[in-house]
């Protein structure tokens, strides 16, 4: 790591083996975007679910583009993949007591995206609309 890098915090980086590692996680939610186009703005808002350390938010931009999954130009966000995530097989529901990663909202029935990297979650029913580009 660079001296001049601040140090990932905690819930960023992999404290055991069962944690996915950020960057897969956010390359991989980057490709199952239905949105064919957004905002770097608008793929940060998302990229903020897996992660808020500005140094692992480029990162996953720069491996995603590096992997064909994205392009940035202009400001702009271009999906290349026309992935998406199925409700019906990728998405699983839990009970329990959970923040949303993405409004932070205490929440007794959470959404968990099943990604290759690792499972991504918990979410609200509104926030899973919006972190997989359904509202």
């Amino acid at each position: 790591m660079a001296d001049d890098e601040p140090p990932e915090r905690a819930d960023d980086a992999a404290s055991d083996d069962s944690d996915p590692d950020p960057v897969a996680v956010g390359v991989e939610l980057l490709s199952k975007l239905e949105d064919p186009e957004l905002s770097v703005a608008e793929a940060v808002d998302r990229i903020e679910t897996v992660t808020t350390h500005p140094t692992t938010t480029r990162k996953i931009l720069d491996e995603a583009e590096k992997r064909g999954v994205i392009e940035r130009e202009d400001g702009i966000v271009t999906t290349t993949g026309g992935g998406y995530v199925s409700f019906q097989s990728e998405v699983v529901t839990k009970e329990g007591d959970f923040s949303c990663r993405r409004c932070g909202a205490n929440i007794s029935t959470g959404h968990f995206i099943k990604l290759d990297a690792g499972e991504h979650g918990a979410f609200g029913p509104e926030c899973i609309r919006k972190v997989t580009g359904r509202d």
